[in-house]
């Protein structure tokens, strides 16, 4: 069964898959890039069964067009931003605020338009008000997982991700304020000609179920009660 996958969820869907397919016999492939490519690739006929993303509005937006089963999304997490300075860079940054400082060179950032986090991390360096001292130091990626890279193979100093993806990493890993970007509601849904639409539901279930949830909640983010 194929799934699409934000980027984010590369490390917890690595724990996921496994135990998903372990209580249920079905096996889950995923594809993992930014949010705003794979609604691109399902609206093009992409053969994804089950659209897990990093927002709710491309999930929403894709049901209004009608590639999604209705009532079949629902909100799974939220997520939360991180900026990840990887081991042995001795920068002195302590705060977001710090990376207008001149020892911070090059600032890896998913593209707003196409990645939730990126997004985030645009507001937040706004809001922070930095904007003007860093806008020249970033480099943009097409996900937040190419943005993570550009930090481990030393072209970026500093990165704002998610910090699913940096919480065991080496180096200084900080969450970045809440009020300094709106909230990341992550949506999922059963794409609408999915060949396997009850396989798609039980994977729907399992990630909004009590395992599903301990394992997102295990990778930093955010989980209701249910």
């Amino acid at each position: 069964m194929l799934i699409a996958a934000a980027a984010n969820l590369s490390e917890p869907f690595r724990v996921l898959g496994p135990r998903f397919e372990a209580a249920t016999g079905i096996h889950p492939v995923f594809s993992f890039a930014s949010t705003a490519e794979l609604a691109h690739q399902i609206e093009n006929g992409a053969p994804f069964e089950v659209f897990a993303a990093a927002d709710r509005a491309h999930v929403d937006q894709l049901a209004v067009k009608g590639f999604m089963q209705q009532g079949s999304a629902s909100v799974y997490a939220n997520g939360i931003l991180a900026l990840w300075i990887p081991a042995g860079r001795n920068l002195g940054v302590a705060r977001i605020q710090d990376l207008a400082s001149t020892a911070v060179r090059v600032i890896s950032v998913a593209k707003p338009q196409l990645a939730p986090y990126g997004e985030a991390a645009v507001t937040a360096l706004k809001r922070a008000g930095i904007w003007e001292q860093v806008r020249e130091k970033i480099v943009y990626a097409q996900s937040i997982g190419v943005a993570k890279q550009y930090g481990s193979s030393g072209n970026a100093d500093a990165v704002l991700t998610a910090y699913s993806l940096v919480l065991h990493e080496k180096g200084l890993v900080l969450k970045i304020e809440s009020a300094l970007y709106p909230p990341i509601e992550q949506s999922i849904g059963v794409v609408l000609h999915a060949k396997h639409p009850e396989g798609a539901r039980e994977f729907v279930d399992f990630l909004l179920g009590p395992q599903g949830q301990a394992i997102l909640r295990e990778f930093g983010y955010i989980v209701a009660s249910r």
